[in-house]
């Protein structure tokens, strides 16, 4: 069986999570606490399988894979349907393209270790991190949000009527936005689609506060 190393509230280990739902995968879990004792992460055991040291990581008997696009597109060739990636070349490289938005440009600078490092070394207050993540995910989520306005009349998906990789990076990315209390009413293609997304049971069941080792 499949393992994926994750935590509940990782974004990246969320995205793959629901791509497993959505290609019916079983796979067996293991969390990997990115706080607790200094972080699981960067323990001996879990760096000999990632030196990254960053989740999720995902394991198919003899091999391993890191970083959520990667897993998420391995998945997708190893397990083609349902499909996550259109037919025609042009879609898949504009699915691909917001994606990568999400995954390089907005997520990176408010992940777990780039707000540690604002707090712990550079001693920035409560107030000026919030800022911080709200500032890059509002310009994120301005260009993505201008972007998939065209689709809005082809269906409840972020390119119309079927579901691809884009909606797993957008939804993620809604939840963890939702968790800092970013104002996201600007954004009505965006929360409507995370809206639609969040109705069916592959999204579901991958919601961080579904997860076994979910605080609660």
């Amino acid at each position: 069986m499949i393992k994926l190393f994750g935590y509940w509230r990782s974004t990246a280990a969320y995205r793959v999570r629901i791509a497993l739902n959505i290609k019916q995968v079983s796979y067996n879990g293991l969390s990997v606490h990115l706080v607790k004792d200094g972080g699981q992460q960067n323990t001996p055991d879990y760096m000999a399988l990632n030196p990254q040291a960053l989740v999720p990581l995902l394991v198919d008997n003899d091999f391993k894979i890191n970083q959520s696009m990667a897993i998420i597109e391995y998945l997708e060739e190893k397990y083609p349907r349902p499909q996550l990636l259109p037919t025609d070349f042009e879609s898949r490289a504009k699915v691909r393209a917001i994606c990568q938005m999400i995954a390089c440009d907005v997520h990176p600078l408010n992940n777990l270790r780039v707000l540690q490092y604002l707090k712990g070394t550079l001693k920035i207050s409560d107030e000026q991190k919030n800022d911080w993540y709200s500032h890059w995910i509002t310009k994120g989520f301005t260009a993505i949000e201008s972007l998939l306005s065209d689709y809005g009349e082809k269906g409840p998906f972020a390119f119309g009527r079927h579901l691809t990789m884009a909606d797993i990076f957008l939804v993620s990315q809604v939840y963890n936005a939702n968790r800092f209390e970013v104002d996201l009413s600007a954004f009505s293609r965006i929360c409507s689609i995370n809206e639609h997304c969040m109705s069916l049971s592959a999204f579901q069941d991958a919601a961080p506060e579904n997860q076994p080792d979910a605080v609660r």
